[in-house]
C-alpha cells in the first residue's frame, strides 16, 4: 500500500481545522502522513491541531509565505509517493484517499486525480449544490477556460508531477524548490495545473464522485472581485512567456470565461448586484462569442446577475433558492448516473 502525504496549510483556521483534521482520519485509507504547515497563524489553529495525538501527524513551523508558500513547504517535506492537498476549512469524505489512489493506480499517464465537489456553508451544512466539471481529456486551451478541479482540496497528485514542475529561486533569502509560484497569492492553483499541461507528459483526469465538501464563507469585499481579475491577468502574462501561440489564440477568450465565472460567483454570493452585472456585461465586451460556445450557462449568468440588481434582495433570495435546489436535483442525479456507470 503506498504511501500518501496529505498537506494542510494552517492560518487563522480554528473554526475549522479540527472537522477537517477529523475528515482526514476518518479516511478509509490509511496509510498515510499529515503535514500540517503553521504558516504563522495568529489563532488558536495549532493547538487544536496539538489536541490529535496521532502518530501520522507531523507539524511544520514557519512564517506566514501565504497558501502557496504553505504548500510548498510540505511539498518539500512529503514522504509520500502520493501528494493530497486540503485547506484548513474543507472536508473529505472517507472514501476520496482510498478512490484517487485506485484511479491513479489503474490509469498510468494520469498525474492529477480530481473529484467533484459538494459546496457545504460556514456550518458545515450542505448547500445542495456541485461543482460539475468535465471529466477527461482537459487540454491547455481547456484550463485557460475552465478550472475542473475547482478548488485546492479536490487534488491528488504523484509526486513524479511535482517534480516535474519544479523550479529554484531565492525569494527568502536561499535558494529553494518551488511547486506553486509564491507570486501568486491568487489563482496558484490555476497556473499550476497550466504549468503541469503545458510543461509535462501528465494527465489531469477526475472520477465523477463529489468527494470533497468545499466549504462556501460569506465576508466578501467587492474589491476582491477586481483583484481576481488582476490575479488572472498576471497568470496569462506568466503563460504567455512560456506559451505565447497559446495566448495568441485563446486570450480573450480565457479572460471571458474567467469573467463569467466570478460574475457567477458574485450571484451566488449575493454580492452587490451592480458588481454582477458588470462582471457579465465585460465577459461579453471580452468574447461575445461565449453565448455561441456555451449559451445556456452564459445566459443564465446573464440574468441572473440582472435579477439580482433589479429586484428586492428577499424577493430574488427567493428565486435563487428554488433555482438552487432544481439544480442541485439534477446534479445529484447525473452524479448518481456517473457512478453506475461501469469503469473501462
Amino acid at each position: 500500500m503506498k504511501k500518501v502525504s496529505v498537506i494542510i496549510p494552517v492560518y487563522a483556521a480554528e473554526k475549522y481545522i479540527a472537522a477537517t483534521l477529523q475528515s482526514v482520519f476518518e479516511q478509509t485509507y490509511k496509510n498515510f502522513e499529515v503535514l500540517i504547515i503553521d504558516d504563522g497563524s495568529p489563532d488558536r489553529s495549532i493547538e487544536i491541531c496539538q489536541q490529535f495525538t496521532d502518530s501520522r501527524i507531523k507539524i511544520i513551523r514557519q512564517e506566514n509565505r501565504g497558501l502557496a508558500g504553505a504548500r510548498n513547504t510540505g511539498i518539500r517535506h512529503a514522504q509520500g509517493e502520493y501528494l493530497a492537498l486540503i485547506d484548513a476549512d474543507d472536508l473529505w469524505l472517507p472514501e476520496k484517499l482510498e478512490k484517487h489512489i485506485a484511479h491513479l493506480e489503474k490509469s498510468p499517464a494520469v498525474g492529477v486525480s480530481f473529484s467533484r465537489s459538494a459546496f457545504i456553508d460556514e456550518a458545515g451544512q450542505p448547500l445542495g449544490t456541485y461543482h460539475m466539471p468535465k471529466l477527461t481529456g482537459i487540454t491547455p486551451p481547456y484550463l485557460l477556460c475552465h478550472d475542473p478541479v475547482g478548488n485546492g482540496s479536490a487534488g491528488v497528485f504523484r509526486r513524479e508531477v511535482f517534480e516535474g514542475i519544479r523550479f529554484e529561486d531565492n525569494l527568502h533569502g536561499f535558494v529553494e524548490d518551488f511547486y506553486f509560484d509564491e507570486c501568486f497569492r491568487m489563482s496558484q492553483d490555476m497556473e499550476l495545473l497550466l504549468r503541469i499541461a503545458l510543461q509535462t507528459p501528465w494527465q489531469i483526469e477526475g472520477i465523477p464522485e463529489a468527494l470533497t465538501l468545499y466549504r462556501v464563507t460569506g465576508g466578501t469585499l467587492s474589491t476582491n472581485w477586481f483583484k481576481k481579475i488582476e490575479a488572472w491577468e498576471k497568470v496569462i502574462e506568466r503563460v504567455r512567456s512560456y506559451a505565447p501561440e497559446l495566448i495568441a489564440q485563446r486570450e480573450n477568450q480565457s479572460r471571458a470565461y474567467q469573467l463569467r465565472h466570478l460574475a457567477r460567483r458574485a450571484v451566488r454570493l449575493q454580492a452587490e448586484g451592480i458588481i454582477a452585472v458588470q462582471l457579465i456585461n465585460r465577459t461579453l465586451a471580452a468574447h461575445w462569442r461565449i453565448l455561441l460556445e456555451e449559451p445556456r450557462p452564459t445566459l443564465m449568468t446573464l440574468a441572473a446577475a440582472y435579477l439580482l440588481w433589479l429586484l428586492p434582495q428577499s424577493a430574488y433570495a427567493n428565486i435563487e433558492t428554488l433555482v438552487a435546489k432544481i439544480t442541485g436535483f439534477i446534479q445529484r442525479q447525473y452524479i448518481l448516473e456517473g457512478q453506475s456507470k461501469p469503469t473501462v
